[in-house]
């Protein structure tokens, strides 16, 4: 018989997860978590040793949680929250969803401007910051308008006028109730987006966003064995790290929590750590050879994104454990992942299919839907997706046609049912009438030995509308001439349709990124800086001058 692919399975999963009962309130998960597990360890910060117990936090949130309600921070309260990796991040989300408040995460590494805006826009009241970023405060020549330096909790220091998160946290009272009545509907985050092609726009998250985000992520990755120590490795103020420790916390395991990501020390963290589930950052397969040191491993669960198929099997392979796609992002979290028993299917480009509580279409222009097989524009509907963008009716009015949101992304279901994507509506270079997915061509380029990664974008060109350029960031000790241009064009062949293949190729020492670790295409070159200029050109089969701004003519 054929494989169905986990289909039934899923389907099997995805119903006992729409009939179970779930917490409230992010509140109501932490206190229950406690309850269950009490002395064990919830997180360990890696670069401090530090841990804390399940009780040890949920009385911690409570104590601080006391404090801020003393200081003026009620039910709807905006407070703005800039911290690394520390034991302060999660207690001080936590103690305002207990208030009843919001809580806005911002950037750490965030510039004056780009701090200003963000409380400025968020309507911040108060702001819990951390001492290494003060300079970014300081840099204001006044504080946006619902702010006050009185109003300013500083962590890991004191300043005069300003409050002590750890005064906060040690006088706080651990008898705590909140004031106000909290449902699973009331906001919780005002989630920004990252903002690496404008400026980011603020997604209003309800506590059942969180609650189910994190009880769905261990309802699934659970499914593998037994899970318990997770990697969590991105900065706090982006939304996996959040959903990731709430996973933790359901699954009764130990969220293991390093202050960034570092492929030369993230082997020995998952050894040394015996983790069992994290995101797998594709990069690292050819940064560690495969060898007698894969089998120290522990990994039980990693979560994939783009990632080409024989890297799909390697892992598998090399680790011993389950690898698989998912579609998710900050407006809706999770809407697709693969099954865990796919089987061969799990190998192809494919995010899978339907999530608990998640509807998914593909539309045409006109919202109508395609045929399976053709290409269009993935809309999710479902419990506890965002309430909207804040402030912004303009982008409410486009991103959201009656209950669905309209995701932006390209897809495809092809004859199982699997949906796949295809790219980004804004990440499409248009050449000549044809429409062409970057991540289609970074797939293929990806796959060359010697290439870690790649980035495609279209350049202008006056025939043909754009052309494809591709960046390529080659493995340690490969250069250019290992690697040529020709060998590239020759990789393509076969891989690619030709109107597909790079015209201009450039080799690059590093990617400008975001800090989870996504490729900012749109600052790897200077702006106003011309995109051709000392790049390979395929058509005239050499190298462009730096400055030969003429060098291509339509």
């Amino acid at each position: 018989m054929t494989s169905d692919y986990g289909i039934a399975a899923m389907k099997a999963r995805r119903a006992t997860a729409e009939a179970a009962t779930y917490p409230e309130t992010l509140a109501a998960l932490v206190d229950g978590a406690a309850a269950e597990n009490g002395d064990t360890t919830l997180a360990k910060w890696l670069e401090t040793g530090q841990t804390i117990s399940y009780a040890e936090f949920a009385e911690a949130s409570r104590k601080l949680a006391s404090s801020l309600l003393a200081q003026g921070i009620r039910k709807g309260t905006h407070v703005a929250v800039m911290l690394p990796n520390v034991p302060a991040y999660p207690l001080t989300w936590v103690a305002l969803g207990r208030i009843g408040a919001v809580m806005i995460p911002v950037n750490i590494h965030y510039t004056q401007q780009e701090l200003k805006f963000v409380l400025t826009d968020a309507d911040a009241q108060f702001l819990v910051i951390d001492d290494t970023a003060l300079p970014a405060l300081d840099g204001m020549a006044e504080l946006p308008p619902l702010m006050d330096t009185s109003r300013i909790i500083l962590h890991g220091g004191t300043r005069e006028g300003t409050l002590d998160w750890d005064a906060l946290l040690r006088d706080g009272a651990a008898d705590f109730t909140a004031p106000s009545a909290l449902s699973r509907t009331d906001m919780l985050n005002l989630q920004y987006t990252s903002g690496t092609t404008g400026f980011p726009k603020g997604c209003m998250l309800s506590h059942d966003y969180w609650v189910l985000l994190g009880s769905l992520a261990a309802h699934w990755r659970g499914a593998a064995g037994d899970v318990r120590n997770v990697l969590i490795w991105a900065p706090f103020n982006y939304m996996d790290p959040q959903w990731q420790f709430l996973m933790t916390m359901c699954l009764g395991g130990t969220a293991k929590i390093a202050p960034r990501i570092s492929l030369s020390r993230a082997y020995d963290i998952l050894v040394e750590e015996e983790i069992h589930y994290c995101i797998f950052p594709e990069p690292a397969l050819k940064a560690w050879p495969e060898g007698e040191k894969d089998k120290a491993l522990h990994l039980k669960y990693v979560s994939i994104f783009g990632w080409r198929e024989d890297a799909r099997r390697e892992v598998e392979r090399r680790f011993g454990c389950v690898a698989r796609e998912s579609f998710g992002m900050t407006e809706v979290g999770g809407a697709l992942m693969v099954p865990e028993a796919a089987g061969e299917k799990a190998f192809e480009r494919t995010c899978g299919l339907p999530t608990a509580f998640r509807e998914v279409r593909i539309v045409d222009d006109s919202g109508t839907d395609v045929p399976r097989g053709e290409i269009g524009e993935l809309w999710v509907a479902g419990r506890g997706i965002l309430w909207g963008y804040y402030k912004r009716p303009q982008a409410n009015a486009e991103g959201f046609s009656g209950r669905w949101f309209r995701t932006g992304d390209l897809f495809r279901q092809d004859d199982d049912g699997f949906f796949q994507i295809v790219g980004r509506i804004k990440d499409m270079i248009r050449r000549s009438g044809e429409n062409i997915a970057a991540q289609e061509v970074e797939a293929v380029m990806n796959a060359m030995p010697g290439v870690i990664e790649s980035a495609a974008v279209g350049v202008p060109e006056p025939g043909r509308g754009e052309e494809v350029k591709v960046y390529l960031l080659l493995a340690d000790g490969k250069t250019p001439a290992d690697i040529p241009p020709e060998a590239v064009i020759e990789h393509c062949a076969g891989r690619l349709a030709k109107f597909k293949t790079p015209r201009f190729i450039a080799y690059v020492d590093t990617f400008p990124r975001t800090v989870s670790n996504k490729i900012r295409k749109n600052a790897i070159l200077p702006e106003g800086a011309d995109p051709r200029a000392g790049s390979w050109d395929r058509v005239e089969g050499r190298w462009l001058p730096d400055e030969d701004k003429d060098a291509v003519a339509g």
